[in-house]
């Protein structure tokens, strides 16, 4: 499989360019439509979650269990009437939900999820990241801005301080883990957590668990995620950018949303936990579609993580929300990035040992 996708993706003058491009347009929209398909399971285990913590039963109406309860969810978004304010301005107040779907979306080209499966293996993958989720907070201040209303408008504010602060310390965690690894290559970075025969023990939460722990916390800000979730607050702001969204552009900006949430969760899985390796190092654990399943596996814990904590985290203040982002997780990523570097300066044995998994 490893060789046949490298065939097509980095001799299509062999093959033909023809075929070239037909190939890589079926290999985009199988990941699209996998994706979407999976993240309607996702919203109704995410439902699931939430109501086994309140002590009740979720969605169990629509389809066996209520596992249709999303479908039927995308069919009333898509046949409703979209109404525009007048006083909006149309074309941007359309274009925001369009721009937040897509750059979620566009964030899966450089994920591996197994051994060769990824669409773009590109030495750069990391930097490719960090631009989309950077350029996701245009489509909420588009979003709120041409909205035309005083709610939408504080919910993009709120959204871009509380991106930009996020980001920051995203951006140092990163820096740790290309530290060890030495690569930006995110299938690089999955096959260093291998390094010694494999292993739970070699992956990087280990020696980066203070790391693995900010860059959680800031991916719930980064999406918008409860607890943090003061862009959508609807106690003081009715929905935030979203109050004057309906139909098919309000789930276009869920969905967006949504993806963001299973890639940080991607993220998580590949910077930190190994990627699609096994945690116990035993050859049958990675025959076949194993390493595929492990990779689910790690993704679907994250999403439950991020589930639970919106289910039993109250929502923080917003000035608490800065505090944390700007007075404790900026320093706090700054020192591990200054500890890390003087580590493997001081002990070139242990930079020898991390990055051994080159020979």
């Amino acid at each position: 499989m490893e060789e046949i996708w490298t065939n097509l993706v980095t001799r299509p003058t062999d093959l033909g360019w023809g075929w070239w491009l037909a190939s890589t347009v079926a290999g985009a929209l199988a990941i699209l439509l996998t994706l979407l398909v999976a993240q309607a399971f996702l919203m109704y285990f995410d439902r699931k979650v939430w109501a086994a913590v309140q002590m009740r039963k979720g969605p169990n109406v629509v389809g066996p269990f209520g596992l249709l309860q999303s479908f039927a969810d995308l069919f009333k978004f898509v046949f409703k009437e979209i109404l525009i304010p007048a006083g909006a301005n149309k074309v941007v107040f359309i274009l925001a939900p369009i721009i937040t779907f897509v750059l979620a979306l566009v964030g899966w080209a450089v994920i591996p999820v197994g051994p060769g499966l990824v669409g773009a293996d590109i030495n750069v993958g990391i930097l490719y990241l960090f631009a989309i989720s950077s350029l996701g907070v245009y489509g909420v201040i588009m979003g709120g801005w041409a909205s035309n209303s005083k709610y939408p408008f504080l919910g993009s504010l709120r959204s871009a301080a509380q991106m930009v602060s996020y980001e920051v310390s995203i951006g140092f965690v990163i820096i740790t883990v290309l530290l060890l690894v030495g690569s930006l290559n995110l299938s690089d970075i999955v096959l260093s957590q291998a390094r010694a025969g494999g292993g739970f023990w070699n992956w990087n939460f280990i020696p980066l668990f203070p790391m693995f722990v900010v860059f959680f916390i800031s991916a719930l800000a980064e999406t918008n995620r409860p607890p943090f979730d003061l862009p959508e607050a609807e106690s003081e702001l009715v929905a935030g950018y979203q109050v004057e969204y309906s139909s098919t552009l309000f789930l276009l900006f869920m969905i967006g949303e949504l993806a963001n949430i299973v890639l940080m969760c991607a993220m998580l899985t590949v910077l930190f936990f190994g990627g699609w390796h096994s945690p116990i190092p035993w050859e049958p654990l990675m025959w076949g579609p194993m390493p595929v399943l492990w990779f689910i596996l790690k993704v679907v814990f994250f999403f439950f993580m991020f589930a639970m904590v919106k289910a039993i985290v109250p929502r923080y203040r917003y000035d608490q929300l800065m505090r944390i982002g700007w007075k404790i997780f900026l320093p706090l990523s700054l020192f591990w990035v200054v500890l890390v570097a003087g580590v493997l300066i001081m002990f070139p044995g242990a930079a020898d040992y991390l990055q051994s998994w080159r020979t």
